[in-house]
């Protein structure tokens, strides 16, 4: 099943985009695995059975994180299908081939590659990716590799997250950090555009159809987040990861003297959401967008 060992040319070099995943989030998205992986899985529950996935596909997983994906997908295929979980962090690869390895999940393999330069092309029967376009600093030149890592007449679906009134476990925190911090300057390091910058229907309907797909749909999905254990969990989560932790990373020595009064603030933010036995649970929303290949496409 093997394709490549490494689907990027062997002269490409990281953007400083991949640097920034792999230097500074990896080891933050590490500490909060549990939050990232389980704390989605009502949100991924509620999209997976509607996916066109079936026995015996080939698919194609982009910006696999940590692999739990993949495996599902994995799942879905079978044994007569396969799976390939392409992600630029070197880190979380080596978490979702152990992954895989423990459970004997064959059928999957993982390797590193940047969506925005190359992807293994005409290979795939269904593309997916959650949680990951978003972070495209070219989103029509990522969802162009994308298509074309498709068989032609082939699907793909890729979730991203709607707008941050409908996400307040990602966008409450902020708001409580800038209250006392400064927003992020323009020379701020970064991920990437960020989790709302496919929010917008029409914007991400004109980059899909840039990008040569068609058949195009969006549907809402609602569903709950996990966003920490307790509310101490919850308040290390957000001031280390997403926007939140942006703005209080790029504040530096003045985050960290103001941590305590920060920390109390969003104490009691956090002490309004839902607290069930699982742990600090809080509304999000995203768009499920799936699109087609065109059998005669142009590439």
């Amino acid at each position: 099943m093997t394709i490549a060992a490494n689907i990027e040319p062997e002269t490409a070099q990281d953007s400083e985009f991949v640097q920034f995943w792999n230097t500074v989030l990896a080891p933050k998205f590490i500490k909060f695995k549990h939050i990232l992986v389980d704390g989605l899985s009502h949100h991924s529950a509620a999209v997976f059975p509607t996916l066109p996935v079936r026995a015996g596909d080939r698919v194609l997983d982009v910006g696999c994180g940590f692999g739990d994906t993949a495996m599902l997908l994995a799942r879905r295929v079978g044994l007569s299908g396969s799976v390939v979980g392409v992600d630029c962090c070197d880190a979380f690869l080596d978490y979702a081939k152990q992954e895989a390895e423990a459970k004997r999940i064959e059928n999957v393999e993982f390797m590193r590659g940047d969506a925005e330069v190359a992807l293994p092309q005409a290979q795939f029967d269904f593309v997916f990716a959650r949680f990951g376009t978003m972070f495209f600093v070219n989103p029509v030149a990522g969802l162009r590799n994308m298509r074309k890592a498709l068989k032609p007449g082939g699907r793909m679906v890729h979730i991203v997250w709607r707008n941050r009134a409908d996400n307040p476990w990602l966008s409450m925190a902020k708001d409580v950090v800038l209250d006392y911090l400064p927003q992020p300057g323009a020379d701020a390091l970064t991920c990437g555009p960020g989790p709302f910058s496919m929010s917008d229907p029409e914007t991400v309907t004109a980059m899909m159809k840039s990008a040569g797909y068609e058949d195009i749909e969006l549907t809402r999905v609602d569903s709950p987040v996990l966003v920490g254990n307790d509310v101490k969990d919850a308040i290390a989560f957000q001031l280390a990861i997403g926007p939140a932790g942006e703005v209080f990373r790029e504040a530096g020595d003045k985050a960290e003297a103001m941590r305590e009064q920060i920390e109390a603030a969003l104490a009691d933010a956090i002490n309004e959401q839902k607290i069930s036995s699982d742990g600090i649970v809080m509304d999000s929303s995203s768009w499920v967008i799936s699109a087609t290949n065109p059998i005669r496409s142009t590439n």
